[in-house]
Parts: structure tokens; C-alpha cells; sequence
């Protein structure tokens, strides 16, 4: 059977105290909400759609520059979750499968938890709803079961004493056929203290209607949403710990585990080797048996197994790095390809290059791709030798098999086979240290006068 995904992602979110929208705020790199539509895609819906209110088109532009296929719909009036869900109606009035709300700031629930509410549904349930049991049920609402059906959802401020020690709690994802949806959402109204269509009274609703109503259960760590800045570092505290465990069980060395990071899409081959304090921003591969030494920081590239990297380098978005490269420390890259058993050992940056294979980078060396207008290409041929301090003013290319001396400023292309250098001739002058030390104390003494 189809099926279509409502995210309700309209919040302004005032207690992070941010301008922000509130599913924009960052966990791991990416936007709280892509957390959400990764777990949703995986799924393989027919359509999702989110739902944006607040910084509607700043949620918009993001969300599809990394997510092209998303539909959204924009609730003008916040008027609570029932509305927020009403306003995908026209968006759905002839689909015909079932529909599953999730929640942009909601974005730990696993996709196997989701895989629960879709057999259940599956078995002859007409709506299923996702809670969880906490041991301090605070403010959250409390699921009311009778027979093993779902009778209703007390909100904790209009809870009596009784119902308060329940902790059965509503995490607000259910799942359900989508004509069922919008004709019980027809059936609430806004008859409370906020003046808004809350979606958990559709349970009322569909318990009117005689149809079943059942609850699958998660852990309460998936269902944390994120309100305010404290919830956010936890959200990223939690994500953290989930990656490396996730990570060490796919077969990856962390060696402090504690001190890496690691982003969203963070992918690693199994036999790699992580060192201590290694950052890994957004669009990071690594692949089987490449080791990253401490103190790296990496994002937006690719590195092939047995390459190694570091300690204290930097790899800027489109880096490849080819098998068995070597970047040693303090080196950045950027925007180059290294091609296979090749070497930066130290103290060098690379941009818009290209390197071929087991070519050596001398420490010191400068690819001076940016004239403060545009950016220029540097090509590196096969088996090069790059002596230390040399500036490659680009563009220009260094044919195979070819060398620069030591402190050389090349600003033409070399062909394959030459040696360039390109140095000011060193002068000389024989006692001349002792005359220009006397004549600097002399002035300074006038100057002091």
C-alpha cells in the first residue's frame, strides 16, 4: 500500500532564544529536521511533505537544496498540531494509502521503531500511536489503555492525581490510512484553553467511531524533541555516543572514543583507525584500512583505504584522496585530487589541484590559486618532486617526472622531465652586517634625542 509522511516542522521555537526556525538548529552538522527525513526516507515513502510555518522559506530553500523531492505546505496560523496536519489535506485528497506524522524536532526515532507502527497498522489496526514509558513522566501526556486499546490522551495539566502516576507517555508520531486522518481530523475542535486543534484528540474521535486504536512502544531516547539550547546539547551528547558505538560495531578503531566527533552522514570503512580529537564535518567517506591520526579535521571529502592522514591536517570539501596518499601535519586541502601513493607530509596547502601519482609535495609548498577575483587550477604530473617552499602561482601545470628546486616561485608551466628553478640571486657583502647594525643604532639614537 502507498504511503505518504507528514513532518510538522512550523515552530518558531522562542525558548532557544534564536531567530533561528527552530528545526533549522544544527545536530552533528546537518539541520534537526534532515535527522527526521533521513529516518523517513528509509522508509521509501510515495510523498513527504513538511509542514513549515515560521521561516517558512529559509526551511523551504534548505531543506531542498539537500532534499529536491520534498512537497511543502505552509501553515500561516499556528493553531496547533491538528491544523498543522489539516493543512496537508489538499495536498492528499486522493491519495489513498496510509499517512505517518512525524516531527521536525523530534529527530531520534529509529526507522526499525517506525517498522512496529507499520505492522501493526498492517495487522487490521486503524490507528497506531508511538509511545514510550519514562520513569519521570513530567509534562508529557499520558496514553489511557483499556483491553489493549487506546481509550484516550490525557494532557498532564488536565490529568487527576490517578493518571498522573501513569507512565505510559505519547511521543505525537501515529500512523493511520490517510482517508481515516482527515475524517477525524474534520471531528476535533479547538475547545480548549489555547484555542487549538490539538492532533491527539483525533483518539477521542476515532474511539467514537468504534475503530482500534493500539500503542507500540519505543525507548524514551528516541522520542527527545528539542526545545531549548540545553535539549540541543543533549540531542548532540546523544547523537554522538549512538555514532561511535554504531561506528566501533561496523569495525572502525576509535582510539578515544570520547574525543571525536563525528557529522549526519559520516561514513566509515570497517579496519580504519580514528586518533584521538578528529572532527568529521558534513560529506565525509573513509574507507577500508586508511588511518586519521590526532587533531584532524575533516569535511566534504573522500579517502581511499590505506591512506593516512595527519596528525593536526585539514581536508576542506572537495578533497580525494586517492589509495596509500599521504597528508601529514599541518596541511590543508582543498578542492584537489591526490592521486594514488603520493605525499604532503607537512606544513604545505593545496587547492584546486590536481596531483597525480607518487609525486612528493615538499613542506613549505603554496598553490597560490586565488588572484582576489578567481580561483585557478594547479596540475601536478606523475612522479614529481616538489622541493620545499616552492609557490605554484596558478594556473600552470608541472609535467611528469619533473622537479622545482627549493624555494622556487613557479609562474610558468614546466614540462615533463625539467628541473625549475625559479630563485632571487643571493648577494653577498662582506662585512656588511657589522656597518648596518651601527648605522640602525645611530638612528635609533637620533630618533630617541
Amino acid at each position: 500500500m502507498e504511503r505518504a509522511i507528514v513532518i510538522l516542522a512550523a515552530g518558531r521555537g522562542e525558548r532557544m532564544n534564536s531567530e533561528t526556525p527552530k528545526v533549522m538548529h544544527k545536530i552533528a552538522g546537518a539541520p534537526m529536521i534532515m535527522h527526521t527525513l533521513r529516518t523517513a526516507k528509509s522508509l521509501d515513502p510515495d510523498r513527504i511533505i513538511v509542514i513549515t510555518g515560521y521561516g517558512a522559506e529559509r526551511v523551504e530553500q534548505e531543506i531542498s537544496e539537500l532534499e529536491p523531492e520534498i512537497d511543502f505546505v505552509r501553515q500561516i496560523e499556528q493553531k496547533g498540531t491538528g491544523h498543522a496536519v489539516k493543512c496537508a489535506e489538499k495536498m492528499l485528497k486522493n491519495f489513498t494509502g496510509n499517512t505517518l506524522i512525524l516531527y521536525g524536532d523530534v529527530p531520534f526515532i529509529s526507522p526499525d521503531t517506525l517498522e512496529l507502527l507499520i505492522e501493526e497498522k498492517e495487522s487490521g489496526t486503524d490507528l497506531v500511536v508511538l509511545g514510550f514509558k519514562s520513569k519521570h513522566p513530567g509534562n508529557y501526556g499520558r496514553l489511557i489503555i483499556e483491553n489493549d486499546q487506546l481509550i484516550s490522551i490525557i494532557e498532564a495539566k488536565d490529568a487527576t492525581t490517578e493518571q498522573l502516576k501513569i507512565t505510559l507517555c505519547n511521543s505525537g508520531v501515529l500512523y493511520t490510512e490517510n482517508k481515516i486522518l482527515f475524517q477525524l481530523l474534520s471531528n476535533i475542535t479547538n475547545e480548549n484553553a489555547n484555542q487549538e486543534y490539538y492532533l491527539t484528540d483525533i483518539v477521542e474521535a476515532a474511539k467514537d467511531q468504534n475503530l482500534s486504536i493500539k500503542v507500540v512502544c519505543c525507548d524514551e531516547a528516541e522520542t527527545l524533541g528539542i526545545n531549548t539550547r540545553s535539549e540541543l546539547s543533549s540531542a548532540e551528547h546523544t547523537f554522538q555516543i549512538r555514532a561511535r558505538e554504531r561506528i566501533i560495531e561496523n569495525g572502525v578503531t576509535l582510539s578515544q572514543p570520547e574525543t571525536t566527533y563525528f557529522s549526519f552522514d559520516t561514513e566509515i570503512g570497517r579496519e580504519a583507525c580514528i586518533g584521538p580529537n578528529v572532527v568529521f564535518g558534513p560529506g565525509v567517506t573513509i574507507e577500508s584500512g586508511a588511518e586519521i591520526l590526532p587533531f584532524c579535521h575533516l569535511e566534504g571529502c573522500h579517502i581511499s583505504k590505506g591512506a593516512q592522514i595527519g596528525p593536526f591536517a585539514r581536508l576542506r570539501p572537495g578533497t580525494e584522496l586517492s589509495e596509500d596518499v599521504k597528508v601529514g601535519n599541518f596541511v590543508e586541502i582543498k578542492n584537489s585530487t591526490i592521486s594514488a601513493k603520493s605525499k604532503i607530509n607537512h606544513l604545505s596547502y593545496i587547492g584546486d589541484t590536481t596531483i597525480g601519482e607518487n609525486s612528493n609535495i615538499g613542506a613549505g609548498t603554496i598553490t597560490c590559486n586565488y588572484d582576489g577575483i578567481s580561483k585557478h587550477i594547479t596540475e601536478i604530473g606523475n612522479d614529481v618532486f616538489i622541493g620545499s617552499n616552492t609557490l605554484l602561482v596558478a594556473p600552470v601545470s608541472v609535467g611528469d617526472n619533473s622537479m622545482t628546486a627549493s624555494g622556487t616561485i613557479v609562474t610558468e608551466s614546466i614540462p615533463s622531465g625539467n628541473l625549475a628553478i625559479g630563485r632571487v640571486k643571493q648577494v653577498n657583502k662582506p662585512g656588511y652586517v657589522k656597518k648596518l647594525v651601527a648605522l640602525l643604532k645611530s638612528k635609533k639614537k637620533s630618533k630617541d634625542n
